[in-house]
């Protein structure tokens, strides 16, 4: 059974519209060295989905056409396969744009990126690593045996070029995911629970804490049909929806990008195959458009948009409004 199909019924979700862009998220392809059971983009090594050297090239002359852009804001997969993502990245700095390296940690090991966590320093790149959890039983379960290991060796080595040092200006965020169909706990005690963990057992320091939703697409989806819990977790978020949340979700502000160059609202329209317009135009290419040509369009909206708006909401930068009542535990 395919987990995006219960999502594509019409929704109750608020009407949105678009604002000015501020933030590319670029996916540069689906590869990845890890295949996590939460993974919203079913990614791992057998993908084959790859920006292409052209494709860059056309989204660099978007950027130079949109001033209005601030940020780069770089995903996958693991963005770092790609073989241009070194590029883009110089090329970004270069037209001082915000750019952002949402990373695994453990890319960090693999063979033939021992010195990318230099590079990522020297150009000033922000990092938003994922770390589920503070305990190794639990990030294993959710990411792979051995990746909690590999994703501590990630940080400290991150943290000993000057990430997250005070007035280093290298900024080193996590993301927290839960590991089953339940919302995230409060983002600020959660915070205080890693800083408190991650300090005390391996030294590591960190800017800031993200609390993400789980998707009830792609695998993570898949695994909730297998389970018979995906109509209660659409239930949950449904449930928990909070209309303050609606002014700040990131699509309003946000353009996502995948590897072909083809425009959505967000990463998880794109993996929902629902591209930026109306149902049945033609995609939208970054070729054929500019930022500010896109501001005031209606954003696609279905029931999966519930996941940014329940409870304290959830975006890219985490939670969007006040905290919800739960204990501040990352085992759930």
């Amino acid at each position: 059974m395919h987990a995006t199909l219960p999502l594509l019924a019409i929704s109750t979700f608020p009407a949105l519209r678009r604002r000015s862009v501020e933030t590319l998220q670029v996916n540069l392809g689906y590869r990845c060295n890890q295949s996590c059971v939460h993974c919203h983009v079913n990614a791992g090594p057998q993908r084959k989905e790859e920006m292409t050297a052209e494709t860059i090239d056309a989204l660099l002359d978007f950027i130079a056409a949109s001033p209005e852009v601030k940020a780069l804001d770089l995903t996958g997969g693991a963005p770092e396969l790609n073989k241009h993502f070194r590029r883009l990245v110089v090329a970004g700095r270069q037209r001082g744009l915000r750019v952002i390296d949402r990373c695994n940690l453990t890319i960090l090991e693999e063979p033939g990126h021992e010195d990318l966590a230099g590079f990522l320093a020297a150009h000033r790149v922000e990092v938003v690593a994922s770390l589920p959890c503070y305990l190794e039983e639990n990030v294993d379960r959710q990411r792979g045996k051995g990746t909690f290991d590999a994703s501590i060796r990630g940080l400290q080595g991150l943290n000993a070029l000057g990430y997250a040092a005070p007035d280093s200006g290298l900024l080193l965020n996590l993301v927290f995911n839960p590991q089953g169909p339940t919302l995230p706990p409060p983002q600020e005690a959660l915070t205080a629970a890693y800083r408190e963990h991650l300090g005390q057992e391996f030294g590591i320091v960190f800017n800031d804490l993200f609390t993400l939703s789980n998707m009830p697409i792609q695998r993570f989806g898949s695994m909730l049909i297998s389970k018979g819990q995906f109509n209660s977790y659409m239930q949950l978020l449904r449930s928990a929806h909070r209309d303050a949340n609606v002014d700040n979700v990131m699509c309003r502000n946000l353009l996502s990008i995948d590897w072909q160059g083809y425009l959505y609202d967000c990463d998880f329209n794109q993996q929902l195959g629902l591209p930026l317009g109306k149902p049945g135009q033609p995609r939208l290419h970054i070729t054929a458009v500019t930022a500010a040509a896109l501001e005031g369009r209606p954003i696609r909206v279905a029931d999966h948009c519930y996941g940014c708006t329940a409870g304290q909401g959830s975006s890219c930068g985490g939670a969007l409004g006040e905290e919800i009542a739960a204990a501040p535990a990352c085992g759930v």
